[in-house]
């Protein structure tokens, strides 16, 4: 079948869409397709991302009384050769791969990826320095027409920063850049759809998968996207669509670092009982625009030190690309303890240290995003296949930490499984749910799991001298990058979760953030304006409290360390003299940009992250 949405122009050279009834194979299902000579109309009216009004309050038995009605409506259902849940560089590589391979054993495998971003990229974001070695391996002659913006790295520069000074340290080996290249995740995710789409992918934005679909004998059967036009209090709205199934032999989850269906899967097949548990950074971002006084061509900076206390482990940087564009970034380990502390807070400061401010003054902010990414490395890895099913990307957690990329690992991850794929078909053992155990085994012999290897130590190791803090950690990365290489017989260990180091408020004073300038520093409200972030109105809330009766002891402990460690102020404690600490949780959740930050760090564990109404949420195009 023909992609339902190739452009008249060419692969997804048109950059608005409009969303419109289309049927496949005779099922009624919603689609975006382009649509040319006008401006993009949303389905319904959308919520801004700068107004912050409090969320309604819905009794949490009638949502789910009414949802689980909608639950026993039927579905349609399409069955397909190989469902991949995800539109980013592992899903897409998977994509392309399995369209190549089965090209050369003269085969037709039906392959169809489900994003829930309106577009392929609105939902990407990374730094980005893009190591190649899997792109020359998957589309050889890529360098003849790259990527928009694509810029070879030119030098790096590593700076340690105290207040208001910066003092230069070496670059190590490791994060060394020669032979990279500076782009756009975005932009890189949307170059990959269309070379997908030239090999007849079927490629479905604003497909938002929600729910994993199994056999009786417990194996994957597929997956179901959300239902579109529900209420808040779940019952359907005038243009209700159910949502559709998809079945196939084999589903790839490529959903990114904490996907809410590849958590599901992790839990139902125990897939972490072999490995430690996963930890997350949060990486917040900005784009902006220089004056060319400013801007040097390809340059990439990494930044330690200040604003970050010696507790917490991150770092800056700053990459300066195409046409005089400079992604600048902080990157905090959730790992830290003091509940004080706002990530998105100490990005601002940080731009204030005259390193970052000489680039940045004169210039325009353009964008901002935030996103999670796993940084537990080989430890943390866990069992990537599962009856009917996979991990690959970052689902799995193939970051290299302190090479400061996982691109190319998660483009990796998703060919071997590709490969593992079509040679199960070519066996023809495809009348039942695949067990890929071949994508595991081959994955170990890669580089991937030989690079993760290599630097295992380095990330555990910031917390495996406690009493030096992040310095030891510091001394152990110099020592293991230029002397021990990884080959050394012990392995440090993530002891704990980043949920569970959440220390009490009581041990830590209030931390007194400068207000921002709107020079160089804004608040929450106008940068997530600039995400272009936006929700249905009136839809279910996609950030689901699993235990609100505990948040009044929560605020005791840890005084609203959710408001703090959301960087889209989706979270707030408001004022309610009928409460016993005065205050009452609220969840503005139009604002969310899909970080996932809530879901990893919430001491409680009590805030479930669910997809929303397909193509919702951010709109990026350079981060």
């Amino acid at each position: 079948m023909s992609n339902l949405v190739r452009t008249l122009a060419g692969p997804l050279k048109t950059p608005k869409y409009a969303f419109r009834k289309q049927s496949l194979k005779g099922c009624s299902l919603l689609v975006a397709l382009p649509k040319v000579k006008t401006q993009y109309v949303p389905p319904m009216k959308r919520i801004q991302a700068r107004n912050f009004c409090h969320s309604r309050i819905v009794q949490g038995n009638e949502l789910l009384d009414n949802l689980k009605r909608i639950q026993s409506l039927e579905r349609e259902v399409e069955e397909v050769d190989v469902c991949i849940v995800g539109a980013g560089p592992a899903g897409l590589g998977a994509a392309i791969r399995i369209k190549q391979q089965a090209a050369k054993s003269g085969r037709e495998i039906r392959v169809i990826v489900l994003e829930k971003a309106a577009e392929p990229g609105n939902h990407s974001v990374s730094g980005a320095v893009i190591q190649p070695t899997a792109l020359d391996e998957l589309l050889p002659d890529w360098k003849n027409e790259p990527p928009r913006h694509c810029t070879p790295v030119s030098s790096d520069i590593m700076r340690f920063l105290v207040p208001g000074m910066q003092l230069p340290m070496p670059v190590p080996p490791i994060m060394k850049n020669h032979g990279n290249y500076i782009m756009s995740l975005a932009e890189l995710t949307k170059w990959l759809a269309a070379k997908a789409e030239e090999l007849d992918v079927e490629l479905y934005p604003s497909f938002a998968a929600s729910e994993v679909l199994y056999n009786q004998d417990g194996s994957v059967r597929g997956v179901a996207t959300n239902d579109f036009g529900v209420d808040s209090k779940g019952l359907q709205k005038d243009n209700f669509e159910r949502g559709m199934a998809f079945h196939a032999p084999i589903t790839l989850f490529a959903e990114g670092a904490r996907g809410s269906l590849s958590k599901t899967v992790i839990q139902r097949f125990n897939l972490q009982k072999d490995c430690e548990p996963q930890t997350y950074g949060l990486g917040i971002k900005e784009v902006w625009r220089v004056p060319d006084e400013n801007f040097r061509y390809g340059e990439t900076a990494h930044t330690l030190g200040w604003p970050l206390r010696s507790d917490t482990y991150g770092g800056g940087f700053m990459y300066q690309f195409g046409d005089n564009y400079v992604s600048v970034g902080l990157v905090v380990g959730l790992d830290y303890p003091n509940p004080y502390v706002s990530p998105v807070a100490e990005f601002q400061r940080m731009k204030q240290n005259p390193f970052y401010a000489k680039v940045l003054k004169g210039g325009t902010r353009l964008e901002y995003a935030a996103r999670s990414l796993n940084e537990g490395g080989y430890q943390s890895i866990p069992k990537l296949v599962f009856p009917g099913g996979a991990l690959i990307g970052c689902s799995a957690g193939f970051l290299n930490v302190p090479k400061i990329k996982g691109t190319h690992t998660a483009m990796k991850s998703g060919m071997v499984a590709a490969d593992a794929i079509v040679e199960a078909f070519n066996t023809g053992d495809t009348g039942k749910p695949l067990t890929i155990n071949t994508y595991e085994e081959n994955l170990k012999n890669s580089f991937v799991f030989k690079e993760l290897y290599s630097v295992r130590n380095v990330r555990p190791s910031f917390h495996a001298f406690p009493f030096l803090r992040n310095y030891g950690g510091m001394i152990y990365s110099a020592l293991e990058s230029y002397v021990l290489k990884g080959k050394v017989p012990w392995t440090f260990s993530h002891k704990k979760g980043d949920d569970v180091v959440t220390a009490s408020a009581s041990s830590y004073k209030p931390i007194n953030y400068p207000k921002p300038d709107n020079v160089l520093s804004f608040d929450i409200p106008t940068s997530v304006a600039l995400s272009g972030t936006m929700h249905a109105e009136n839809q279910p809330c996609h950030l689901f409290d699993r235990r609100p009766n505990d948040r009044q002891e929560a605020y005791r402990k840890y005084k609203g360390v959710e408001s703090r460690f959301c960087p889209a102020g989706v979270y707030e404690y408001v004022d309610d003299e009928t409460l016993p600490t005065g205050k009452r949780f609220v969840i503005n959740s139009q604002n969310c940009v899909h970080c996932k930050t809530c879901d990893i760090k919430d001491p409680l564990q009590g805030i479930d992250w669910k997809t929303p109404q397909g193509g919702d949420g951010p709109k990026q195009t350079l981060t």
